[in-house]
């Protein structure tokens, strides 16, 4: 059996390729998923721990039906999804005496998940996960740990706007735009759906087993190529903080309920222009109406810059598309995904620079999960690198370390040329060299992580300097090469080249000048799995 796994922030959508109709359907777990009105079933992407030595977790729907998460509790964790692989500020929660990180509550609620996809639909022959295109290497790496204990032969993982691309079945040779926001995160990306051609794939975005796509000769692709994307964490529940704090500034006590309806009055909003919930503390016997009409709602979208943010997106996402003589003229549609996407105000911004026969909106929960399945139907993707590779250097002037880029953002993959770099040694007698490699983020900010209270919260940081995630800053794997004789300050010794893979693994290879040897080939520095 073949699935797609789309693991959102607020809520999570599995897909099921049907052989027998040859076409994709979103599943119903029992316990697990929910549908309301005209949406697919979705799972709440929510976690309460039974206990957490033995790992015993109540997950989506079940948490909601039992009001476990209207209650102040650290065993409930809600948007544990914006934690995992990214610096946070703050002390993690303890449960019995342990601290529970957020990647901890992720292999609990995803492993709760392939359980009882197991026992519902039977064994897995294929899988594919999306992940957010801001999404650093540590959440993938994450992922792939992950699916590495699993019995599966394929795993793949795909962005997540790339695959709403996909699912929203246009046809080959159109350039589309998608606007992916659900959650946690907002995501752009500019694809193009091209025809079939009887050729090899030039990339996957990742892949385990023994088969590829690329083992049938016969087998005709469509390639859905990436010219430009952006991202970053903002979502629903973003949003709903907000919401809550303007309540709480009329009176109004946070608590995991307020929080709550204030969502409620958020949904709503999506498709009346005014709304209200009434909460009722039992304690005091007090109420408090919240309520909110569409006016009042955006005024609380504006004070938090939230269109301020949309325009520096997708103006990024613009400028990729126009260094590759992409203008705007030239998208052919504009795909809305994501419960957040369900806005008004939001279809508003996107209407600004968008004509509205272009604007599609009429898939938003399950584009991602089943377009994500066309990897395992045919579809390859000629991807680019999101973020810069970069190495550690000391900054005298500064006295403080800098990262220098090696392998840029919009490096497409696998790179036709290394990059290279000769080292010489920094004092007398040096026994090894070492190389500090990190993956470079978005310069224009970075997001912090943190608990206020029962609420997890995140928060945009303006900064000077580049954010950095480590990939070898760690005991053993610093070391590139061993010098024998020791290095002497004043020449070259080493070579370096750098190369990015089919498969997203950054290699290096190094030479040493001196004896000639050559210390590592090809070397993994990181691995998606």
């Amino acid at each position: 059996m073949t699935l797609a796994i789309d693991f959102g922030t607020s809520n999570t959508v599995v897909a099921r390729w049907n052989a027998a109709t040859q076409s994709a359907e979103t599943l119903t777990l029992p316990g697990l998923s929910y549908s309301l009105s005209d949406n697919p079933p979705l799972i709440p992407s929510l976690v309460y721990i039974e206990q957490a030595s033995t790992g015993a977790v109540l997950a989506g729907q079940t948490v909601r039906d039992r009001g476990l998460d209207v209650v102040s509790d650290p065993r409930f964790f809600r948007n544990f999804k914006r934690g995992i692989g990214i610096p946070w500020q703050g002390f993690l929660p303890e449960i019995e005496g342990q601290s529970v990180s957020f990647e901890q509550v992720g292999h609990w609620f995803l492993t709760r998940v392939l359980s009882e996809l197991k026992t519902t639909a039977g064994d897995l022959d294929a899988l594919t996960f999306t992940v957010p295109v801001d999404s650093f290497e540590a959440y993938r790496h994450w992922l792939g740990q992950l699916c590495d204990s699993l019995d599966i032969q394929q795993v793949r993982m795909l962005d997540e706007p790339t695959a709403a691309a996909l699912g929203y079945g246009l046809s080959g040779g159109q350039t589309l735009l998608v606007v992916d926001f659900g959650g946690g995160t907002l995501d752009l990306s500019l694809v193009r759906l091209e025809l079939p051609a009887n050729r090899k794939p030039l990339g996957f975005v990742l892949k385990w087993g023994n088969r590829s796509l690329a083992d049938s000769s016969s087998q005709k692709v469509q390639t859905a190529r990436v010219f430009a994307k952006s991202g970053e964490n903002l979502g629903g529940a973003d949003i709903d903080n907000w919401l809550a704090d303007h309540f709480a500034a009329q009176g109004l006590s946070l608590s995991p309920l307020t929080l709550r309806l204030a969502e409620r009055v958020k949904i709503a909003l999506s498709s009346q222009p005014q709304a209200s919930e009434v909460y009722f503390n039992d304690e005091t016997l007090e109420t408090f109406e919240l309520s909110l009409n569409r006016e009042q709602f955006n005024a609380i979208l504006q004070e938090n810059q939230f269109f301020e943010r949309l325009d520096n997106r997708l103006t990024q996402v613009l400028q990729q598309a126009h260094r590759q003589g992409i203008e705007t003229s030239d998208i052919d549609a504009v795909l809305l995904v994501g419960g957040t996407a369900q806005i008004p105000a939001v279809q508003s911004w996107i209407g600004e620079y968008f004509p509205a026969d272009k604007i599609r909106c009429d898939r938003p929960f399950e584009a991602i999960a089943q377009g994500a399945l066309q990897l395992q139907q045919g579809v390859a993707l000629k991807d680019f690198l999101y973020h810069s590779y970069g190495i550690r250097y000391w900054d005298r002037r500064n006295k403080r370390h800098g990262w220098h880029p090696i392998v840029k953002q919009g490096q497409p993959y696998p790179m036709a040329e290394p990059v290279e770099l000769t080292l010489g040694a920094s004092v007398e007698k040096q026994p090894s060299i070492e190389l500090i490699l990190g993956e470079l983020g978005d310069e224009s900010g970075r997001t912090e992580v943190y608990f206020e209270g029962d609420r997890l919260i995140t928060r945009q940081v303006s900064q000077g300097s580049t954010q950095v995630q480590p990939l070898n800053d760690r005991d053993g794997a610093r070391t590139i090469a061993q010098l024998m004789p020791p290095g002497m300050p004043g020449s070259d010794r080493i070579r370096v080249q750098f190369q990015v893979d089919s498969d997203r693994f950054l290699r290096i290879t190094v030479e040493d000048i001196l004896t000639g040897d050559v210390v590592l080939t090809n070397q993994p520095v990181v691995q998606l799995r």
